[in-house]
């Protein structure tokens, strides 16, 4: 039998020259993404588990507003 195992440190990268923007944007992108399933996911939930969903909602929302805050100090909107 054949037993493969692959080299998980390599299937998924971030690429060493992606610019600050790239990174921060892209993060900032699925946090929001990572909140609007939440939120979609906690009005099938009901009780303890949608209590749950919600609150890791709350936090993926933490993460949208830092890196919002962030995303506009390292580029700073024109006007």
């Amino acid at each position: 039998m054949l037993n493969v195992t692959p080299d998980s440190t390599t299937l998924f990268t971030v690429a060493p020259d992606a610019s600050n923007e790239t990174l921060i944007t892209n993060s900032y992108e699925t946090f929001t993404s990572v909140s609007t399933l939440l939120l979609d996911l906690s009005e099938d939930l009901n009780g303890k588990h949608r209590d749950i969903a919600l609150a890791i909602h709350q936090l993926s929302e933490l993460g949208v507003l830092m890196t919002a805050k962030l995303l506009d100090r390292e580029v700073p909107r024109p006007g």
